[in-house]
C-alpha cells in the first residue's frame, strides 16, 4: 500500500530530528513548501472550521484519487496540513477514510500543539474525510 511508505518515510525522517524543537522547527519548514493555493480555492466552503488559524483546503478528483490542495495563515497549521496532505493526496477516498493518521501520535506531534492547535488539526483530518466522502 501506497499509503504505508509514505508514512514510513515521514516516521523515519521526523523520528530522527534531535529535539522537540527541532519537530516543531521542521514541521514549520514543511508549512512553507505547500502548494500553491489558487484564489478561487478560498471561499466559505473549502474553509476547516475549528482551526485557530484561517485555514482552507481543496481536494480535486483525479483517476479516482484524492488530491488536497491547504493554505493557512499560521505556519505551524500550515505545516500540520502539510504532513496530512503528505500521507493523504493522492490516495483512493477509501484508503483517506479508512486510515486515521496515528503517525502523528507516533511522533509525538499532538503532545507539541496547544489544545486549540490540537482541535484545528483534529477538524483538518475531519474536513479531509468529508471531502474524501464527496469523491465517492
Amino acid at each position: 500500500m501506497k499509503t504505508n511508505k509514505k508514512i514510513e518515510a515521514l516516521i523515519s525522517h521526523f523520528s530522527s530530528l534531535p529535539s522537540r524543537e527541532a519537530l516543531y522547527s521542521e514541521i514549520i519548514l514543511w508549512g512553507k513548501k505547500l502548494q500553491p493555493f489558487e484564489a478561487e480555492w478560498k471561499k466559505e466552503t473549502n474553509r476547516v472550521m475549528g482551526c485557530q488559524s484561517i485555514m482552507y483546503l481543496y481536494s480535486s478528483l483525479e483517476n479516482s484519487r484524492v488530491y488536497f490542495y491547504a493554505t493557512s495563515d499560521a505556519l505551524i497549521s500550515a505545516g500540520l496540513a502539510a504532513l496530512l496532505i503528505e500521507v493523504y493526496s493522492g490516495e483512493p477516498a477509501e484508503t483517506i477514510l479508512l486510515s486515521p493518521p496515528q503517525f502523528l501520535e507516533d511522533l509525538g506531534i499532538p503532545s507539541l500543539l496547544t489544545p486549540g492547535r490540537a482541535n484545528g488539526l483534529a477538524s483538518l483530518y475531519l474536513k479531509m474525510k468529508q471531502e474524501a466522502l464527496s469523491h465517492l
